[in-house]
């Protein structure tokens, strides 16, 4: 006759030793992949569980896939830091959790002052089996009609509100970080007039309007720039592209 398998139960926490760390149900973590030449795996830590003496750690997951995992792979508008949840799920020993991460909204990555090695974002849920994202629909912005990569240098036009990348523009970052002004093709003319009436403001009050420049930070005063840009980028989700299947 077969042994019966011993009861489990439910750890509320649990001490990784090899790392010092201990985690919980919906903790992000990196787990050490099959192939040493692949980067971590980043899961979100759904259950924990352990034999009756407390041994044999069992951790329930759910993999988030980074975009070279996916059906239609990476493409130009993937982050560097970015991931998708998936509808994958596992279990897996707690030995194999190398760290943990923290997986930031969209939101919030763009909010952040300095992105770290155990930085990710998400901004998508991803379907396996059919290569599905929710949602399927995801703002463009600049002449190439190409979704937001939150590493990407970006200008905004005082016109028309919409961003452009600088090589999109026939400029480069650097001439991009120097602008104190920027109108879009369409909009210059108009501009023009704008930023006359302005100049003649500020020399009665003596304030600068500044341009503002998202993406790429590495300086302190590309960083002042980053609120303003996850505003306004929140905006403009009148203007969507489908996302392709594969």
């Amino acid at each position: 006759m077969a042994k019966p398998k011993a009861p489990r139960r439910t750890l509320d926490s649990y001490t990784v030793k090899p790392i010092n760390r201990t985690v919980k149900a919906g903790d992000c973590v990196l787990m050490r992949p099959s192939d040493h030449g692949k980067p971590s795996y980043v899961a979100r830590i759904e259950r924990i569980e352990a034999d009756s003496r407390g041994a044999n750690v069992k951790v329930h997951v759910r993999w988030y896939y980074r975009p070279e995992e996916s059906l239609g792979g990476r493409r130009q508008f993937h982050g560097s830091k970015e991931v998708f949840l998936s509808d994958h799920y596992d279990v897996q020993s707690a030995d194999t959790i190398e760290g943990k991460c923290t997986v930031h909204s969209f939101k919030s990555y763009t909010k952040l002052d300095a992105v770290g090695n155990d930085d990710f974002f998400c901004r998508f849920e991803y379907n396996s089996s059919t290569g599905a994202f929710n949602p399927d629909r995801v703002a463009v912005y600049c002449k190439c009609e190409m979704p937001y990569n939150p590493d990407d240098l970006m200008v905004q036009c005082e016109g028309c509100s919409d961003w452009f990348h600088p090589a999109c523009i026939e400029m480069t970052p650097e001439e991009a970080k120097r602008l104190d002004h920027f109108f879009c093709e369409g909009c210059s003319s108009e501009g023009q007039k704008k930023l006359q009436n302005s100049h003649n403001t500020s020399r009665n009050s003596d304030t600068k309007h500044k341009h503002y420049v998202s993406g790429g930070y590495e300086t302190a005063s590309e960083v002042n720039f980053k609120l303003k840009r996850s505003g306004d980028l929140e905006l403009q989700w009148w203007k969507l592209v489908v996302l392709p299947r594969v």
